[in-house]
């Protein structure tokens, strides 16, 4: 039976129960249009239900069905001749092969159960200034047998994969597309923005490629079934999410809409997101996405939301201000200037420091050196230019400017020699991600050197090359990123909240933040300079844990020889001590408080990192020093 004497208010479109049964809701510019539904059980065609002029409000049709039960039926529109999958559909029920090309009128929606027992669960919020980011692939994370996880390629193996996680620091991960999208059915649009969809030539191949990134148009109400080890996605979605809370991390999830979107629809779709699957943040990809509007939706205003940049000073002009900045700039700035310092170009000095410490006000600011796009950490180091022969595209696409350094040999390298350096340059780049003082973003794997090999633009490469290979993990590298992050974590002088300022505002007789050269306090920043010394003054910010903290030296030299940097004198009772390095760094004196023109001789390539100790005397042995493990290096 079909009843219309109800209220005719067609949103949300799509499909939703009612307390007498389901009202359906779709746009067409044809009168030949109407309702398919099927037995949720059978998939056998149950009724075929036309709209009437009745039942039209502009260009939209809507209908109450009565006497159905949502668990009972799945559904479909059509258009004329044409099965039309409802693009607002919250689930797709069954089991979806990744990679297979659907029948036409196969993809039927159903309906979210509101049933799910979230057990008290609540966000974490973690300020920008504590988090460290990692950006996934669901399918690429854990795909590879070397993963050792029970649900391979989905979001129950991410699951599986939170000790992990917690083990390298990570507090926030970011996934690539994981909202339902037809991989199999289209190639990519060549006209979408270079940014976040793949890079393709004028020629393209004759065969379909799988879309293994996903930044096309999708169902963006509905968690991709194929990526659920169930047939249940809305569920392990869910579960993932609950897991990550339970363990204080986050997800944060990329949503691209093209032009053809509607973009006053956007903020429902994270409305949706927010209170359904109490998602933590988004990555809003796109262009001519109404940004500000979102920056200052009310319901998402202690969610994370990421994008190139925010008018913040409009935003917050008319909220006020922020009690849980959520706003963070997201874009490539840092990546470009960062590598160049790394290989060594000239006249990067000044723009490495500016953004180090640069925090935007009211706001984050997402740093990456690495991301989906591009090289890899391994690859930046292992060649010069890109191999993406295997994308069938005769290597014309992707990007040629990359700023990488294959430090002397392309590609995998016999020379020891060579392979030595690439370790240096990781650990490098890991130093530079980690000592900024906005947020990090690491991509998955780069924290043990995995490689695409040689691939810059790899968004049609469901195999090898972009899954995880979890048994060739370098495990120098991967120590010394936990190393590194656990250092990040203890000194909060390294994540301020706000910008430092250079300025000596606590009169203690040290600025926050200050640089030196080969004599103290005198830095050098010609163009053909490579090595710099920051120092940061732990007075200037505490912890609940730890109290005041140290100061803070980091020694950069990206110059192909070595150099030595002055460190400045410590308030008495102190001295230097080294932390941490990427090369063999000759240890300094005890006295260093004592004498003003002590100095760190760094080696090619290399960064040091020295923090103060107190030193305390004890009675006929003179002074000693108090923590460390006696061999120069900080216990974590």
């Amino acid at each position: 039976m079909t009843n219309m004497s109800g209220n005719r208010n067609p949103y949300p479109l799509g499909a939703r129960p009612e307390a007498d049964g389901i009202r359906f809701s779709f746009v067409s510019e044809e009168a030949d249009c109407g309702i398919l539904l099927y037995n949720s059980r059978t998939g056998g065609e149950v009724r075929r239900i036309p709209f009437s002029e009745e039942d039209r409000m502009g260009n939209i049709y809507c209908k109450n069905v009565e006497g159905i039960k949502p668990e009972a039926v799945t559904y479909q529109f059509y258009r004329g001749q044409k099965l039309v999958p409802d693009e607002h559909g919250r689930v797709f029920p069954g089991k979806y092969i990744y990679g297979k090309k659907l029948q036409k009128g196969v993809r039927r929606a159903g309906f979210l159960p509101d049933t799910y027992d979230w057990k008290g669960d609540r966000c974490p919020e973690i300020p920008y200034s504590e988090a460290i980011c990692y950006c996934m692939h669901v399918r690429g994370f854990t795909k590879h047998i070397s993963s050792e996880v029970k649900n391979r390629g989905t979001f129950a193996g991410i699951e599986e994969k939170i000790p992990y996680l917690q083990e390298i620091g990570i507090t926030t991960l970011e996934l690539q597309p994981a909202y339902e999208f037809a991989e199999a059915e289209d190639e990519a649009d060549k006209n979408l923005p270079s940014y976040c969809v793949p890079e393709l030539s004028e020629h393209t191949g004759k065969d379909k490629k799988v879309n293994y990134w996903g930044y096309k148009k999708g169902y963006y109400y509905a968690p991709k079934a194929a990526y659920a080890a169930s047939d249940n996605a809305p569920e392990e979605f869910r579960n993932l999410v609950r897991m990550l809370h339970k363990n204080h991390m986050e997800l944060v999830m990329q949503f691209y809409f093209p032009e053809d979107v509607d973009r006053n629809e956007i903020a429902e779709i994270l409305h949706f997101w927010t209170l359904e699957y109490h998602v933590d943040g988004f990555h809003i990809m796109g262009q001519n996405i109404p940004v500000d509007m979102l920056a200052a939706d009310p319901l998402l205003a202690d969610r994370k939301m990421m994008y190139y940049g925010f008018g913040q000073e409009a935003v917050y002009d008319k909220m006020g201000a922020p009690k849980f900045p959520h706003l963070a700039e997201y874009n490539d700035g840092y990546l470009y200037d960062m590598r160049r310092l790394l290989k060594g170009d000239e006249n990067m000095l000044g723009s490495a420091l500016r953004h180090m410490r640069y925090i935007p006000e009211k706001a984050g600011r997402i740093h990456y050196l690495t991301n989906y796009y591009g090289f890899t950490l391994a690859d930046l180091v292992s060649y010069d230019y890109k191999h993406n022969e295997a994308n069938g595209e005769e290597n014309r696409d992707g990007n040629a400017n990359n700023c990488s350094w294959n430090c002397g040999e392309e590609g995998t390298a016999r020379s020891r020699k060579v392979r030595q350096l690439r370790i240096r340059q990781m650990k490098n780049a890991i130093c530079m991600l980690l000592l900024t003082q906005s947020t990090p973003l690491i991509f998955m794997g780069d924290e043990f050197g995995n490689t695409q090999k040689g691939n810059n633009n790899p968004w049609c490469q469901d195999n090898s090359v972009c899954w995880l290979d979890w048994g060739k993990q370098n495990s120098e590298i991967l120590e010394f990123w936990k190393q590194a992050a656990a250092f990040r974590k203890r000194h909060p002088i390294l994540h301020p909240e706000s910008p430092l300022r250079l300025m000596d505002y606590l009169s203690c007789g040290y600025p926050d933040l200050s640089y030196h050269g080969e004599s103290a306090w005198r830095p050098h920043m010609e163009a053909h300079n490579r090595h710099i010394g920051v120092m940061l003054c732990g007075k200037y910010a505490q912890s609940d844990k730890y109290g005041t903290d140290d100061f803070i030296y980091i020694a950069m030299n990206m110059h192909w020889e070595s150099h030595q940097l002055a460190l400045p004198k410590l308030p008495k009772g102190m001295c230097w001590r080294i932390a941490f390095a990427t090369a063999e760094t000759e240890d300094i004196s005890e006295s260093g408080e004592e004498n003003p023109d002590s100095g760190v001789t760094l080696a090619p390539r290399s960064i040091a990192v020295l923090s103060s100790v107190q030193v305390e005397q004890k009675p006929g042995t003179g002074r000693r020093r108090r923590g460390g493990n006696g061999k120069g290096l900080e216990t974590f």
